[in-house]
């Protein structure tokens, strides 16, 4: 197994070290602090008749007052059997009248009788401790035991089962014990964090180098590079954030450069197409200036209008070219609001209709049912129907007739838009939405086209989540059909 000496796999291996260590530590001070009490417990327990012995074997008090000869006697006596314990002689308030003791050093002239009333009620758990004479305000485990005469409490046996002496050896027994203990278990937690942190913290590294390493991959411009994603957890939803993020940044890459190439483009198509009217309304101008003298009038007025005919064709290049521009970027938001279609129809077939007649082209609406409501932007969709009925009335002979016609279908409404003219090659059919399909040759014939209407309606209709479909009519000429959503 390689083990990745990395900063952060240190530093969280050392962290994990140092953690464990620390439980090693508290764990070898619990576990001596419940062994001491364990053993004080148990000395207590096993101890706690030493007291009751001493009475029986020996009456103290005799007509209420002290015998200090037989006392001493019995308790020299329990002395030399266990050295480990002192024993004190209490009159019925606590105060201390005889003692045996290493020394003779006691300090204190009472003890205090709460713990020792507790201690002879029995039924008790745990450790009770009592005061030490020798030192006082030290708390130690105790046996302890009535004095009676006549059926009346006139004094206690106190007895410390464990004396200054003992504690000290205890101290340094302890001492050695926590020692020896601690050095085994810390030996046994360093080497369990040393294994337990490389193996835990490799996994876990493992994971964040391949992020680091994919991170360096697309920084370095292999955007295509992404993270594995396989479970989950935090290293799962940090892949794919960054994943997320990489198709955020390759899409927005794309993007500038399809709005690159749609700058290039845009400014090869409008220096093409610009040069032809200006080539014509340059070269109708320069000949009424050099044949000012010698031009009629007939042909100046034609000359003037070929020149604004050409402005005017120039002047719907340049604004079809910024609106399809402008759909193209994303710049044109649809304002969707709820209106009647088939009123918008009619509209449209008003404005136009004079055109038409002047073709001699019959121009109508074929409605079923009146008052469909739809949800779109009513400006675009307007835009659609002008462009369509403006491509249809260019491209139909006289005599022919184009409509309009409304469908009420389940969730949309359909709009179709026929006419009667030369249709549609085949061939060029897909491509006929294409902005400047060079095959087209119907636009190459009409001098006033500029190629961009069925791009214009197709954008806008891309932007209202539709679409439109062509279909070469069997008796002749087109039918464009797209659907928009009925209102809620």
């Amino acid at each position: 197994m390689k083990i990745p000496f990395t900063g952060f796999y240190w530093k969280i291996s050392l962290t994990f070290f140092l953690i464990l260590a620390g439980i090693g530590v508290a764990y070898i001070f619990i576990s001596t602090r419940m062994s001491e009490e364990y053993f004080i417990e148990k000395n207590q327990r096993l101890n706690a008749p030493i007291a009751k012995s001493i009475v029986k074997e020996v009456k103290p008090f005799i007509n209420g007052t002290l015998s200090e000869d037989a006392t001493d006697a019995i308790m020299h006596h329990l002395m030399a059997i266990n050295p480990s314990i002192e024993v004190y002689l209490l009159d019925a308030q606590g105060n201390i009248l005889n003692y045996v003791a290493p020394e003779k050093k006691v300090v204190a002239k009472r003890v205090d009788l709460g713990p020792i009333k507790t201690f002879l009620q029995g039924h008790r758990e745990g450790i009770i401790e009592g005061d030490d004479p020798r030192n006082p305000g030290v708390k130690k485990v105790f046996s302890a035991a009535e004095i009676k005469e006549n059926g009346r409490v006139v004094g206690y046996v106190y007895v410390i089962l464990a004396s200054e002496e003992l504690d000290s050896v205890s101290a340094l027994l302890q001492g050695n014990y926590i020692l020896r203990l601690g050095s085994a278990t810390m030996l046994i937690t360093l080497l369990a964090a040393f294994i337990i942190g490389s193996v835990v913290f490799w996994a876990v590294t493992k994971n964040i180098n391949k992020i680091i390493t994919t991170v360096k991959r697309f920084q370095q411009g292999e955007f295509s590079a992404r993270i594995p994603v396989s479970k989950g957890g935090e290293i799962n939803d940090l892949a794919l954030a960054f994943n997320d993020m990489a198709d955020t940044i390759v899409g927005n890459i794309e993007n500038m450069k399809s709005m690159e190439k749609l700058r290039r483009e845009l400014v090869g198509n409008v220096s093409h197409d610009l040069r032809t009217p200006l080539a014509v309304i340059q070269g109708y101008i320069e000949t009424l200036i050099m044949k000012d003298q010698e031009i009629s009038e007939d042909d100046r007025r034609k000359y003037l209008n070929t020149a604004l005919e050409s402005t005017e064709r120039l002047r719907k290049l340049v604004e079809e070219l910024f609106e399809l521009t402008k759909l193209e970027s994303q710049q044109i938001k649809p304002k969707k609001e709820i209106f009647y279609i088939d009123e918008l129809i009619h509209d449209v077939v008003r404005e136009f209709s004079i055109i038409a007649q002047q073709k001699g082209i019959s121009l109508e609406a074929r409605i079923k049912k009146k008052q469909l409501a739809v949800n779109a932007d009513v400006h675009l969709i307007e835009r659609v129907l002008q462009n369509l009925v403006d491509n249809a009335i260019k491209y139909t002979p006289e005599n022919g007739s184009i409509t309009l016609e409304v469908d009420d279908m389940s969730e949309n409404v359909q709009i179709k838009v026929s006419d009667t003219g030369q249709g549609i090659p085949e061939d060029q059919a897909p491509y006929i939405f294409d902005r400047y399909h060079i095959g087209d040759k119907r636009v190459s014939l009409d001098k006033n086209s500029t190629g961009l209407g069925l791009a214009i309606v197709k954008r806008i209709l891309e932007i209202h989540n539709s679409t439109i479909t062509l279909l070469n009519n069997r008796t002749g000429g087109t039918t464009f059909t797209f659907v928009l959503p009925k209102s809620a």
